[in-house]
């Protein structure tokens, strides 16, 4: 539901630099009480650029066909009628568009559809944490006195209550026909044989039964907690919340700089440092790990290059550790040619790349609609944010669920190539599943 249409609204901003820096995880508790269902959190991987965002003054539900061109031009309506004071250079400070888009706009069912194809917003109340700052960002939609009422409640949220909810007890955790899956690779592992696709993601669900409401507040804690070198995210919409604690970048654009992450191929990770060493070795020299990784170097590196100046991809991949998992990464940087290209056209270009949906492109996602039988909704979609001056970045919504009251869905998936076991398949899938299924209370 768009509460807004962008031409009608003269959107009005003001900047703050905060003399104090509250923790954001207490303060996006203390936001609960007022603003629980329009609150959304977002931490980068080196804790560089972390949002606490509260409220809408505006917000947009995805529904063309191209949702990325949608977006782009909404936001470019939005902010062309907008004013910012006092300007500045820092990057995610003043109006700051939130959200992330589904998977496969094609397919829609019931589970996701508060969130339908993608969901947006600029909040009411933005906490941006720097490395040696917090600004705080008040918008409103009616002239002075609206941005003056949303800075009020801002320094209210200050002092409101911090502590964080307790997660109810997990009652089930329930696999979503691993059998099917299992053949459903099989099937996938057949199509690559016989020419049709190169790659291709296949991803599962765990459904999970709470006694009683989750909030995301108590997974947020635990997820920073255990998986503080990952990507945290929230987006609240109503009673139900996206959440996850991803790897993956999918693109950021800094100015003219953009950067972006390969990581494909995975191994668990070791019960000692030996046993440690000795599993990332064997998945830096195997076949069909490499082979994996390999597919979407070659795509990301053809995606970017129309776009860039001097494009750098390092020849050989390295092993990013993550707490439960270690993954062939390697990372791309480049310059935009063109100083109108937009975030929102990459991440066009980008999604999903061969890590989330597989190679070639069209075939791997009718393979996927095929064999899948559900919707991932904002799973593995681009979720992220850009600044009014163009700026921002978006990661892949992997490691993730929707809590929906006292049941929430997990989904993880695997890259499935000519050389995959369906069982080994399911293996990696389940160690993917462990960062989310842990903060829920589960083993």
């Amino acid at each position: 539901m768009k509460e807004k249409t962008a031409p009608a609204l003269k959107l009005a901003s003001r900047i703050i630099k905060c003399r104090t820096a509250p923790d954001p995880l207490r303060l996006f508790t203390a936001g609960a009480a007022r603003f629980y269902g329009s609150r959304f959190f977002w931490q980068d991987k080196n804790r560089e650029t972390v949002f606490v965002g509260f409220g809408r003054v505006w917000s947009c539900t995805v529904t063309a066909s191209d949702g990325f061109a949608q977006m782009e031009d909404e936001w470019r309506n939005l902010k062309g009628a907008g004013e910012v004071y006092p300007e500045t250079a820092e990057t995610g400070t003043g109006p700051v568009l939130f959200g992330g888009f589904a998977f496969d706009g094609t397919v829609a069912k019931q589970e996701w559809k508060t969130f339908g194809q993608g969901i947006f917003r600029v909040p009411q109340i933005l906490f941006t944490f720097k490395k040696d700052a917090v600004f705080l960002t008040v918008n409103g939609c009616g002239g002075t006195e609206s941005v003056q009422e949303a800075e009020k409640t801002a320094r209210s949220l200050l002092n409101g209550s911090t502590a964080f909810p307790a997660l109810p007890p997990l009652k089930a955790v329930q696999e979503m026909g691993a059998d099917e899956w299992k053949k459903s690779v099989a099937t996938a592992v057949q199509f690559i044989r016989e020419g049709r696709m190169d790659k291709v993601v296949l991803a599962r669900k765990l459904e999970l039964a709470f006694d009683g409401v989750t909030s995301p507040d108590a997974v947020l804690a635990a997820l920073s907690a255990q998986q503080n070198d990952s990507y945290l995210f929230v987006l609240e919409e109503g009673s139900e919340s996206f959440i996850g604690a991803s790897p993956e970048r999918l693109v950021k654009k800094t100015g003219q700089h953009i950067l972006s992450t390969c990581l494909a191929g995975s191994i668990k990770r070791g019960r000692n440092e030996a046993e440690d060493l000795e599993l990332g070795k064997a998945l830096l020299s195997d076949q069909k790990n490499l082979s994996e990784h390999g597919f979407v170097v070659s795509m990301i590196r053809q995606v970017l290059e129309p776009f860039c100046n001097g494009l750098n991809v390092p020849g050989a991949p390295v092993l990013m550790r993550m707490r439960d998992i270690q993954h062939l990464y390697t990372p791309v940087t480049g310059t935009v040619k063109d100083k109108n290209t937009t975030l929102f056209q990459l991440v066009k270009a980008l999604h999903p790349t061969p890590a989330l949906g597989g190679i070639p492109r069209q075939p791997a996602m009718e393979a996927i609609r095929l064999l899948e039988k559900m919707d991932r909704g904002l799973y593995g979609a681009p979720i992220g944010w850009v600044d009014y001056r163009g700026s921002g970045e978006f990661c892949v919504g992997i490691r993730s669920g929707l809590l929906k009251g006292d049941y929430a869905s997990l989904y993880a998936g695997c890259g499935v190539v000519k050389e995959s076991e369906p069982e080994e398949e399911y293996k990696e899938t389940s160690v993917k599943f462990t960062p989310m299924l842990r903060a829920l209370g589960g083993k």
